[in-house]
């Protein structure tokens, strides 16, 4: 197997972080405020760059274990990366797959997008990115206990 790229992984989790720092000051808007132009659609754009890189390091890790693979589509790349120990099942089937629903309604019905609900999403479930990331800073201190190897 090949090992899990670390310069790439931290690359995409320092982006992620960024955005998530983005999205904590548009969280300490009013709602009032928040739904006005811009702030909504930076909402939008922050959460997308985020939940982006979300799954694309879940698609690295997870190609990178012996039976797991980068292929299928969003929710299924979450389900992966719990069914092979890198996060909580539970997490992964609850959180990230709702994660991956959201990243596609980001992109696929983008037109239905609405303020209360990004704005929601930004006040009350930021903290899943966190759990995620946490994750993988596991694994990358701790590949042996995963079954990969890190480069």
């Amino acid at each position: 197997m090949l090992p899990i790229d670390k310069q790439v992984v931290l690359a995409r989790m320092n982006g992620i972080e960024k955005e998530v720092g983005m999205l904590k000051k548009l969280a300490e808007l009013s709602y009032d405020t928040y739904k006005t132009e811009p702030n909504f659609q930076l909402g939008e754009y922050h959460l997308h760059r985020g939940l982006e890189g979300v799954f694309n390091i879940a698609a690295h890790i997870n190609s990178r274990k012996a039976g797991g693979s980068s292929g299928g589509g969003y929710k299924d790349i979450a389900r992966t990366y719990g069914e092979l120990g890198f996060i909580e099942k539970d997490f992964a089937q609850n959180n990230l797959v709702k994660m991956a629903g959201y990243r596609n309604r980001l992109v696929h019905f983008y037109a239905d997008i609405t303020p209360e609900e990004t704005y929601k999403l930004i006040t009350s479930n930021i903290d899943d990115f966190t759990v995620f990331l946490q994750s993988v800073r596991k694994v990358l201190e701790h590949p042996e206990l995963f079954g990969v190897t890190v480069e």
